[in-house]
């Protein structure tokens, strides 16, 4: 491209490219789309955005057309390329002046710098960091604040490297500029010092942000991190003192000191042993700004947080914490934990203990008001996510939980005194009500740590019980504190004996939502511990559980309609079934609050969760739901539509409960199974659940079931074993033992693609013991309860492995009797002696020469199931089954599911549970003989040893 003649053209292109006009606009972007990989091009727009006579708009659009062209074009493997020389001479251009006079231009210019840097430098470009090191100590204002600009974007996009040679040369790089940068940050401080304090707050606003840049800019080492600590004790200073809040200066000002200890915090976070030089004085400056008189009127909210976090991270940081074996300590950390504890004296940690109580723990007049004014978005706000780290009373409460656990030994007495200076009723018109709403906040934050030193019981009986009682207006600080401190303490020290005075207090609470959201949302559910005992929760299961309900549709906020769904399903789950009675109406509103969730995905979630239980604790009468039920299935588990994503897990889990409790299979049950096909193409780590759904359809309808999607499950489980661990491939094999279980006609037909696989495992001796065991299960089933399928599969295995029928029968009954003892389960190593003896009688001269093997496996089979009867001396199979009964349950059990029932009845006509092996042995043996003959059969016995025979007679004795 020619400069000269292109120039004006580029020029007039950019031009209608910043029109409003699209009939003009559009053909401008696309000339100049195809400029983009001319030769040249990028030379004339650094001409362009260069010329500060020409319109801003036309220059801006310049540089972002050559910022672009550096992410496309710049690297020397990309198609269409720049060639080395144009590079060459755009480098060059890019910092001969830094004088550009728009700010946001300016910026621009800094970033596309930085991303020719992040490829070039210092290889390609060696020059690029003198040079901003010379403009940053040049006298013109503008260049020097251009230049520093420009010296942070590059320094922060080199930083990001990764690779471990550019974070070598990175590091090369910082250590020669990192003393510079930090006598720039001093210079530019001390400029803004003097400015401030003579008034001149244009001046001192520029220096500022020079001091900012700098501070950006620099990565600085540890003394250099020393050297700069005095500056900030003077900004801060200035900050208290100089400048007010309605300053020009004041904002930057504040930026300035919050930046300073992020650096702080990130190099502390990333390089804990390089900052131990660092611990004391950094120690010394958050401690004293934050705990002591120093701090008064010069401090700010989010300087004092990041002091917490210093302080907080310093405490709890696992590279400042010896080994338990003091030998196997490194020194670096114990130099630090030296300088810890030689810091944290008894004084110091008792200050710190009741400033955290008495001033940080203080709600403001904005946090009550707001607390009155809307209870539930403040107890929603109190429970947020990551709030700790950026707003002050969250990471207050978490600093004091850390100091309390690594020096309970210390603060404990001193919580303990403020506790028992409270003691007694207090005058409702005191002006302690205040601190004894901290004190309680302290003592239900530290619970688990004071669990040996504070008998609860006691305190709640004859102090929080008639506090909660007093009615008066200005109580009412206490009354929530205290319903919030019980909610701490029910799940750490809280007697079982004293649960139905609690349930009384939860009654006449709910009644009053400033305190239920209090109690909800900010402790466990008074249900939802080990000490919970349900006969005692009953008699007021349907007022509480009728007020929740209330509750629930009275509430806005997302979060807190999660909560209360939350203790609607621990209150649903710990009674189970005796929840029918209530559930009427929250069974009404679910679909409602579900259509209304629609954006919400995690409150879709809570209701999910919420449904599982009540599937569970309405069993078969889970039917009534079907209407809204299924298509809340069929939306969570449909992998095409983008919800799956937050509902897939919880949708496959009531799914499956749904299954266990229906009564019958319906056709929309049926039809939701068409999402599994692409659920078992994840192989994800819901693959379990997703096989326990199948075994559930297998157990509600077989027949149905299997009609409908063996075909397409079979080409699914095929796909899944060519790529699948050991324990995966058991989960599908037991799958097609469950069905041929279930239906051993139509589970052999319906899974016969997968039986050739199974049976050369078995020939071929598969080595991992789980998955043998699980394909004699399944052989054991074919051979036991379908003889012609097995006779046709053997002869097509012969025919596939070229060999006599005959001989490829010899191989797995000699394979199975030497792996028995692969099996493990009783069940299964009765299944396999029950199908094996089924071989017999036969004259066949393969299975008489494995004789002895079958009785061995029968014999060790009999000492499994076989129970002597001490009375009679006679032995029992203990594996059969009569009759079905319904289990007696206590109270603390659940009641079995449809599925439980399913499968007891299915056990019933099973042949491990109706057949005796005592007998079953007795008759084939007989039928042997009878075909054989005395002497014959005789001469079959002496094969077998004479230990397993005498065993043998012992088990057969009496029939």
């Amino acid at each position: 491209m020619d400069m000269d003649s292109a120039s004006s053209v580029v020029l007039q292109a950019l031009t209608q490219a910043t029109s409003q006009d699209t009939a003009v606009l559009k053909p401008a972007e696309e000339q100049l789309r195809q400029w983009e990989t001319q030769p040249g091009f990028y030379s004339v727009l650094l001409n362009i955005f260069n010329n500060h006579m020409l319109d801003v708009n036309v220059r801006w659009l310049a540089v972002l057309y050559f910022k672009n062209g550096i992410d496309r074009y710049w690297r020397r493997v990309a198609p269409h390329a720049l060639s080395e020389e144009e590079k060459m001479s755009l480098r060059a251009g890019l910092i001969t002046n830094f004088n550009e006079p728009v700010n946001q231009i300016a910026t621009q210019i800094a970033v596309l710098i930085a991303k020719v840097a992040r490829l070039d430098c210092p290889r390609q470009w060696p020059e690029l960091i003198p040079i901003l090191l010379e403009s940053v100590k040049g006298q013109d204002g503008l260049q020097q604040h251009r230049a520093l600009l420009t010296f942070y974007h590059v320094t922060k996009t080199l930083a990001s490297k990764r690779l471990a040679q550019d974070k070598r040369l990175f590091q090369d790089l910082a250590s020669g500029i990192y003393s510079f940068a930090c006598s720039l940050w001093s210079h530019h401080t001390d400029c803004f010092l003097q400015q401030i304090y003579a008034r001149d707050e244009a001046a001192a606003l520029s220096s500022l942000e020079r001091t900012l840049l700098s501070l950006k800019g620099s990565k600085t080492r540890t003394h250099g991190m020393l050297f700069l600590n005095d500056s900030v004790v003077w900004l801060l200073r200035a900050a208290g003192r100089q400048v007010g809040p309605d300053s020009t200066c004041r904002e930057k000002l504040e930026k300035t000191i919050i930046l300073y200890t992020k650096v702080l915090l990130d190099f502390l976070e990333y390089h804990p042993c390089a900052f131990i030089p660092l611990i004391q004085r950094s120690l010394e400056f958050a401690v004293s700004y934050v705990f002591t008189p120093a701090g008064e009127g010069v401090t700010f909210e989010r300087f004092i947080v990041q002091c917490m976090n210093l302080i907080k991270m310093i405490v709890k940081n696992d590279a400042y914490k010896p080994a338990k074996n003091i030998d196997d300590s490194k020194p670096e950390s114990l130099e630090a934990h030296r300088i810890k504890t030689a810091f944290f004296t008894h004084p110091t940690l008792t200050e710190i203990g009741r400033r955290l109580v008495s001033h940080y723990f203080l709600l403001t007049e904005e946090e009550l008001a707001m607390w009155e004014e809307d209870p539930e978005s403040f107890a929603v706000e109190e429970t947020g996510g990551d709030s700790w780290k950026y707003s002050l009373r969250p990471c207050t409460e978490v600093l004091f939980l850390d100091i309390f656990h690594n020096y309970s030994q210390t603060l404990t007495p001193v919580l303990l005194e403020m506790v028992q200076n409270l003691q007694g009723q207090l005058d409702v018109l005191s002006n302690l009500i205040t601190y004894t709403k901290q004190v309680y906040n302290a003592v239900g934050l530290a619970a688990y740590e004071l669990f040996d030193n504070v008998d609860f019981d006691q305190w709640f009986k004859n102090q929080l019980l008639g506090e909660l009682q007093v009615s008066h207006h200005r109580y009412k600080l206490i009354r929530r504190r205290v319903i919030w401190l019980i909610g701490q303490w029910i799940s750490v020290k809280f007697k079982s004996d004293l649960r139905p005075l609690l349930y009384e207090v939860i009654l006449s609470l709910m009644q009053d939502p400033d305190l239920v959201f209090d109690f909800l949302l900010n402790s466990s559910p008074p249900v939802d511990d080990f000490e919970f005992r349900t006969e005692q929760f009953l008699p007021y299961l349907e007022s509480i559980f009728g007020l929740l309900f209330q509750l629930l549709q009275q509430v806005t906020e997302c979060d807190t309609k999660m909560q209360v769904l939350h203790v609607i399903s621990c209150v649903i789950e710990r009674v189970n079934i005796q929840i029918r009675p209530y559930v009427g109406c929250l069974v009404q509103y679910l679909p409602l609050l579900w259509k209304q969730s629609e954006e919400h995905n995690m409150l879709r979630c809570a209701i999910l969760t919420t449904l599982i239980h009540l599937v569970q604790g309405l069993g078969a009468e889970s039917k009534n739901l079907y209407p809204f039920l299924l298509p809340v299935i069929q939306l969570s588990t449909d992998v095409s539509q983008p919800p799956h994503v937050y509902l897939l897990e919880d949708g496959l889990e009531l799914w499956l409960v749904t299954l266990e409790n229906s009564p019958a299979i319906t056709p929309e049950l049926l039809r939701i199974f068409q999402n599994m096909s692409a659920l078992l193409e994840l192989s994800s780590e819901n693959l379990r659940t997703c096989f326990q759904i199948v075994n559930a359809y297998i157990y509600l309808s077989a027949t149905e079931f299997l009609q409908n999607y063996a075909e397409a499950l079979c080409r699914s489980f095929c796909d899944l074993l060519k790529d699948i661990t050991n324990e995966g491939q058991v989960q599908v094999l037991k799958v097609v033992e469950i069905a041929l279980k279930v239906s051993p006609i139509l589970g052999a037909h319906m899974f016969q693609p997968l039986l050739p696989a199974v049976f050369r495992g078995i020939v071929d001796g598969e080595r991992y013991p789980v998955v043998m065991s699980t394909y004699l299960g399944i052989m054991g089933r074919v051979l036991l309860q379908n003889s012609s399928f097995f006779s046709s599969l053997l002869t097509q295995m012969a025919s596939e492995c070229n060999q006599e029928m005959d001989q490829l029968l010899g191989s797995v009954i000699e394979m199975w009797v030497d792996r028995m003892d692969n099996i493990t389960q009783p069940e299964r190593r009765k299944l396999s002696s029950l199908a094996l003896l089924s071989l017999l009688p036969s004259d066949n001269s393969v299975i008489q020469d494995k004789f002895c093997g079958i009785i061995n496996i029968c014999v060790e089979a009999l000492h499994d199931v076989m129970t002597e009867d001490p009375d009679t001396g006679t032995f029992k199979d203990c594996m059969l089954m009569s009759h079905f009964e319904e289990p007696k349950l206590s109270d603390d059990e659940e009641p079995p599911t449809e599925q439980d029932k399913r499968k007891k009845l299915l056990a019933l006509e099973d042949p491990v549970h109706s057949v005796s092996l005592q007998q079953f042995v007795y008759e084939k043996l007989k039928a042997q003989q009878a075909m054989m003959g005395d002497q014959g059969f005789g001469v079959l016995m002496e094969t077998v040893d004479t230990e397993i025979v005498r065993q043998l007679q012992e088990f057969l004795q009496g029939l």
